[in-house]
């Protein structure tokens, strides 16, 4: 009955832990952060790097590489990477344009936050409801003004 009463104290103590707040924050920002992963991904691969590949005339950087080995003859990426090694700069080169796309979409998203936060900052707080007590002594003292 001991193995049993662990047993349950450790469920209930897992539930606990996994039920705080920042863990469940945690998780949720993991599945939107993937999500937005994705989503960047597509804008960088889908539109951006044909943009590019337009601007720069069809070139395809995700195909770009220089051989490291006399072996490798083969005009794309991944019969290279079958004949031996690469370096598959252009292949970095998108990775690199996706970072910067997402940092800069993360620094923009910050930045409304922050200037949403100020906004709430900058307004000031209404005064708090005096207590019955001052509501009384003040109407004392009008009384007295008057007579």
């Amino acid at each position: 009955m001991a193995i049993e009463e662990r047993g349950t104290r450790m469920l209930t103590e897992f539930r606990e832990f996994a039920m705080k707040g920042n863990v469940v924050d945690l998780a949720v920002g993991v599945i939107i952060g993937a999500a937005f992963g994705a989503i960047v991904t597509s804008l960088v691969g889908d539109v951006i790097m044909p943009i590019i590949g337009a601007v720069t005339g069809g070139l395809d950087f995700s195909n770009y590489f220089t051989p490291l080995s006399s072996k490798v003859t083969a005009a794309n990426l991944a019969d290279a990477k079958k004949q031996g090694a690469v370096l598959a700069w252009g292949n970095f080169l998108t990775l690199t344009i996706n970072f910067i796309i997402i940092a800069f979409v993360l620094f923009l998203v910050i930045r409304a936050m922050n200037k949403l936060k100020r906004k709430d900052e900058a307004e000031p707080a209404a005064p708090p409801k005096p207590s019955a007590e001052v509501e009384l002594l003040t109407e004392i003292r009008d009384l007295l003004k008057k007579s």
